[in-house]
């Protein structure tokens, strides 16, 4: 039997029972074999006080005349010749009373005549010899019997009790995750913005459904940020698709010389120059979407990469009158940061290509690398007019532009970018913006 594919309710009901069976097992024996020890000393104290006369007699010397037991007693008396002075033994025993008389002192169980008997035999010194007083009474097996019949009916209906009550209180306990399914059932069934509801107290039940609320709440965000990716993704490239369309077709119908037709296709590049740096981001914001590990790089190899960063930047920006300056203080250049040399890279460029995006044909970018408790910071300042105050808090989601300088083209990923390979680095991304002055962008990593 798969007890995997049993309910839990069945499981706990189960186990609970089987705990149960087996405490009830110990405590009957317990309880069975101390009752069986008091029927035994109990029924020796019986033979004991039924020899007690005849010993006394026979110590006292007063033997001429044995008196007889009560009813039910049963007493064998045999002098140190042999000779039987009193037998009430019954049948069974009484033919072995020579044979009972030899044992040796103390208490034994026998079989007679279909029955069983507690046997005593007792030795006694007197004057003449050694006497042997030998005791019985029939064994108390009824008693112990219907004891036995009364422990087994009682556990068998203390389990079945028990077994009920753990059926009811595990329904009980798990009757707030049924509630649980069936609300997540309906969210499926017709999703909306409800979430699951949680219950009063404060347990672990509770804690599941707002954990559980919790995930709802982080997919609807995923699954809506998706969407609006599709769709921001789809008119950007839908605006890109139908200008190299239209450039295409002129360049065929309407040019009516060489420079013309050279001149829509020269238009029709550029157009799909700009598409292919949208799909080139789209695809680094999937990479970085599905990235699950962090990298890692010393801060001397980040330094050097800064530096590269820099270079690149400036033939960029080859033939505009752009300064672009950088520097570092790195006190231990040995430590590592929780990031790659390569996706540093990126974060260096894409803060460069705004920047230079923002400045225009004359300006001044900086570029800063410090290194603090816990990471480094990598500062890019420049002094390109800044940002509207109002567009700063959504600055970093994806497709997010504002109608000014800043934007120039561009599909509004660059700091999405940045913010997602910071994210996945434990990091964050600041913005300092002053109005038309310029921006200021930090980048905290972390150390590894």
């Amino acid at each position: 039997m798969n007890l995997s594919r049993l309910t839990i309710r069945a499981r706990i009901t189960g186990g609970s029972l089987l705990i149960a069976i087996l405490i009830s097992i110990v405590a009957g024996i317990v309880i069975y074999s101390q009752v069986a020890r008091i029927v035994d000393e109990s029924q020796i104290r019986v033979l004991e006080g039924i020899e007690g006369q005849y010993v006394t007699a026979i110590t006292t010397g007063d033997t001429a005349e044995l008196d007889m037991p009560g009813p039910g007693q049963y007493v064998a008396v045999i002098d140190p010749s042999g000779t039987v002075a009193l037998d009430t033994l019954p049948e069974g025993l009484s033919e072995r009373v020579s044979e009972l008389a030899a044992e040796p002192d103390g208490d034994r169980t026998v079989d007679a005549a279909s029955s069983r008997f507690v046997v005593r035999s007792t030795s006694v010194d007197a004057g003449e010899g050694t006497w042997r007083v030998v005791t019985a009474d029939e064994a108390d097996s009824a008693v112990l019997s219907a004891l036995a019949w009364l422990l087994i009916a009682s556990i068998a209906g203390i389990n079945v009790a028990f077994a009920a009550s753990s059926w009811l209180i595990g329904s009980a306990a798990l009757s707030p995750v049924s509630r649980l399914r069936r609300s997540a059932s309906e969210l499926v069934a017709a999703p909306g913005a409800e979430l699951l509801p949680v219950g009063p107290a404060h347990d672990e039940i509770s804690e599941l459904a707002e954990t559980l609320n919790e995930l709802i709440v982080q997919l609807r965000a995923s699954a809506e940020r998706e969407r609006q990716i599709v769709s921001d993704a789809s008119h950007e490239f839908r605006t890109p698709l139908a200008i190299i369309q239209t450039r295409l077709e002129l360049a065929q119908r309407q040019s009516l010389t060489l420079d013309d037709m050279k001149s829509d296709v020269a238009a029709a590049q550029r157009t799909l120059t700009r598409l292919s740096s949208l799909a080139t981001s789209l695809l680094e914001l999937s990479r970085i979407d599905a990235q699950t590990t962090r990298g890692s790089a010393s801060i001397a190899a980040l330094a050097e990469e800064l530096a590269d960063a820099a270079d690149r930047g400036r033939l960029r920006v080859a033939g505009r009158r752009v300064r672009i300056d950088y520097a570092d203080d790195i006190r231990l250049p040995g430590a590592v940061v929780s990031v790659s040399v390569d996706d540093f890279g990126r974060i260096c460029d894409n803060l460069i290509g705004n920047a230079a995006n923002a400045i225009g044909d004359e300006g001044a970018i900086e570029l800063r690398l410090t290194q603090g408790s816990g990471g480094v910071i990598l500062a890019v300042n420049d002094d390109g007019g800044g940002m509207d105050e109002e567009f700063v808090p959504f600055a970093l989601d994806r497709f997010a532009r504002q109608s000014e300088a800043r934007s120039k083209g561009g599909a509004g990923l660059g700091l999405s970018i940045v913010a997602g390979i910071a994210a996945n680095a434990g990091g964050s991304v600041s913005l300092v913006n002053t109005p038309t002055v310029g921006l200021r962008v930090e980048v905290w990593l972390p150390t590894a």
